[in-house]
């Protein structure tokens, strides 16, 4: 209940367009309590002659007005006026007669498997309304487009959450899940609010309408009345035992699907892996496990589904057995007309349907608390929050600083301890080290996407606590070792970072980056799309685009983790004379293992087990016979000069 209770706090700016979807299904309850009558009418009064004030049971107030100009008329006259009557019934609400071929209702559900996820897109697009005809159309209409709207209000709030989480949010957790969440999970809000507050409302109307309807009715048959009543409580708590079995089944069911989304992603992601290592057997095997996992835990929710519908029925049909009986008594005892029995049929059909919508509504609420769980769970991950009185960070003047600073990873692993460092405006400082030493963590808490456990980061002079993360990162381009492009032009890519980069900018960046001649050589130059992740450029090609993005962006900050891992020598050089230039009005941090990329710059910092055990330019570090910094050159050229074994 409190997931519900903090899910309807979505519908808050819907309230209006929900409060009319009420009125629309209040309306269409109103014409079904006629739809018997005019079928009375034909058996009573046309088919047996039975004058109309000679009915076995009283006319309800709503159809008395009905019936006063058709005192005098003829059987054939009524014949004309039921068909007329029922004529203006399918128009309004498609529905004629007692029976339920005869009645219609708008709806638009997709064809889904029997699985979580193809299920959740019927919730995500659901168009439904009591009545068809008229204003079916109308309530159908009003209804899709609110649950659409619904569920990108949802599903939008859940997606600009994540983007503000913490970048290290999801190295434990599988891109796949949270794929699964949004996309699958999020749907749970239209049972879980939408249809949990029509449902009580518009189905207990109905019972407590129709119910009244036949105490007017059949005022001296009791038996009929209470039999229909009983089936209120049936269906209300017939259905509650199983609610929480199918709660935990619910839930097992989306981690299953969320499991077969996630061996999705990763098969797709990591496909030219998979193929080069013969791995293809293997893939298959595991998705085709996960995939048959997700099946077979969605069934174990319909057996119990199934199972509970078993139990209700016995109740149910032994309460229907009695009332059908005692109104076949009636007939034959000519206490009640065969027009009779057709009312008592529709109303007793009427709340029947009406109570098993309440009844299935506890499956809803669980089905949708496990999905509602599952997406508050990313809602709750604890986010970057600004310190009170945070300000926005204007530009960086004269550098950055690191005072103290120590950082542990919430699994407890140390990653830098006491480290004290100082960038300058106008100045290149490099990191080197062996792998794991703590180089890229260091750069991520220079630039903010990490708070130090210990120490302060200062800028400017002014700890970096005072200012609020997004003005930071405004002032900040980072090329990280991993290179992100999106299915996009090239031109959209390099301006991701600065929207408003002008052509002469875009060429200019890529031109420094060395990026330009191999742009221009793509079938539609800076106007290609890149496939997926780049998929149709050289690792080096996606590198040089990455650091041109990086350029484009009027950071004061520019920062680039292993930069030239898959350049050329000549566009290496080229890229070290541009740093040089950027270094001017920017300070200029690099991450890298190439010799020729860190001899330039003005500080070199040597990091080991997380701290920095030498500092000073290439010279100084070379003239160290047993320096850490000397020993990492001398083995990378011998490692360049040895001939190959």
């Amino acid at each position: 209940m409190k997931l519900l209770l903090r899910a309807f706090r979505y519908l808050a700016p819907f309230k209006q367009r929900v409060a009319v979807k009420l009125g629309l299904g209040f309306v269409s309850l109103l014409p079904m309590l006629l739809l018997p009558w005019p079928v009375k009418i034909m058996l009573d009064q046309v088919i047996e002659s039975i004058p109309l004030e000679a009915t076995r049971v009283p006319w309800p107030f709503f159809i008395r007005p009905l019936l006063t100009p058709l005192r005098d008329a003829s059987p054939t006259e009524l014949i004309f006026w039921t068909m007329g009557f029922q004529a203006v019934l399918l128009f309004l609400i498609g529905a004629i007669g007692s029976g339920g071929r005869e009645n219609d209702q708008a709806d638009a559900y997709l064809s889904s498997g029997h699985d979580t996820a193809t299920q959740t897109e019927n919730e995500a697009n659901a168009g439904f309304s009591l009545s068809g005809g008229l204003l079916g159309y109308f309530d159908f209409r009003w209804t899709i487009r609110l649950v659409q709207d619904l569920n990108h209000h949802y599903r939008s709030q859940l997606f600009a959450r994540i983007q503000s989480l913490p970048m290290s949010a999801f190295d434990d957790e599988r891109i796949g899940d949270a794929l699964y969440r949004v996309m699958y999970d999020t749907p749970s809000i239209t049972n879980g609010c939408f249809r949990i507050l029509l449902t009580p409302v518009l189905a207990t109307l109905m019972i407590l309408m129709t119910v009244g309807v036949l105490q007017i009715v059949f005022v001296g048959h009791q038996a009929i009345v209470w039999s229909a009543l009983s089936l209120l409580p049936i269906g209300l708590f017939g259905t509650l035992p199983f609610a929480s079995a199918l709660r935990r089944q619910g839930g097992a069911s989306r981690v299953a699907g969320s499991t077969t989304t996630a061996s999705i992603e990763e098969g797709m992601a990591n496909i030219l892996a998979v193929q080069s290592q013969g791995g293809e057997d293997r893939e298959r095997k595991r998705f085709d496990q996960d995939s048959w996992e997700s099946f077979s835990t969605y069934r174990t929710v319909l057996r119990t589904v199934l199972f509970s519908v078993v139990v209700i029925l016995i109740p149910v049909f032994g309460i229907t057995a009695f009332a059908f009986l005692y109104a076949i008594d009636q007939v034959i005892a000519d206490e009640l007309s065969r027009g009779d029995f057709v009312l008592f049929l529709t109303y007793f059909g009427i709340i029947a349907g009406a109570s098993f919508e309440i009844g299935a509504m506890w499956f809803r609420v669980q089905t949708s608390a496990a999905g509602l769980n599952r997406v508050f769970f990313l809602m709750d991950l604890p986010s970057e929050q600004d310190a009170e009185g945070a300000r926005e960070l204007d530009g960086v003047r004269q550098g950055i600083e690191l005072q103290a600073v120590s950082f542990r990873y919430p699994d407890g692993t140390q990653a830098i301890s006491g480290v004290d460092l100082e960038t300058r405006i106008g100045r290149v400082t490099a990191l080197v080290g062996p792998a794991g030493a703590g180089k890229t963590t260091l750069a991520w808490l220079l630039c903010g996407y990490l708070s130090p456990n210990e120490g302060r980061v200062m800028i400017d002079d002014h700890d970096l606590r005072e200012f609020r993360h997004q003005s930071v990162r405004k002032n900040v381009a980072f090329v990280f070792q991993e290179t992100a492009l999106f299915d996009e032009t090239v031109e959209d890519n390099l301006r991701l970072g600065s929207p408003n980069a002008s052509q002469t900018e875009i060429r200019s960046a890529a031109q420094m980056a060395g990026a330009d001649e191999f742009i221009q050589q793509l079938p539609d130059g800076y106007q290609t799309r890149l496939g997926r992740a780049g998929g149709k450029l050289s690792v080096g090609q996606k590198q040089r685009l990455a650091i041109a993005r990086a350029l484009v962006r009027p950071a004061p900050v520019l920062v680039l983790d292993e930069p030239t891992s898959a350049l050329d020598s000549e566009t290496e050089q080229r890229l070290v004379s541009t740093l040089r230039e950027a270094s001017r009005d920017r300070v200029v941090l690099v991450i890298a293992h190439r010799l020729s990329t860190v001899r330039a710059a003005d500080e070199i910092c040597f990091l080991d087990e997380g701290r920095i055990v030498e500092r000073g330019n290439h010279e100084e570090l070379m003239a160290r016979p047993d320096g850490a910094y000397r020993r990492f050159v001398e083995l990378q050229t011998h490692t360049a000069t040895s001939p190959p074994v």
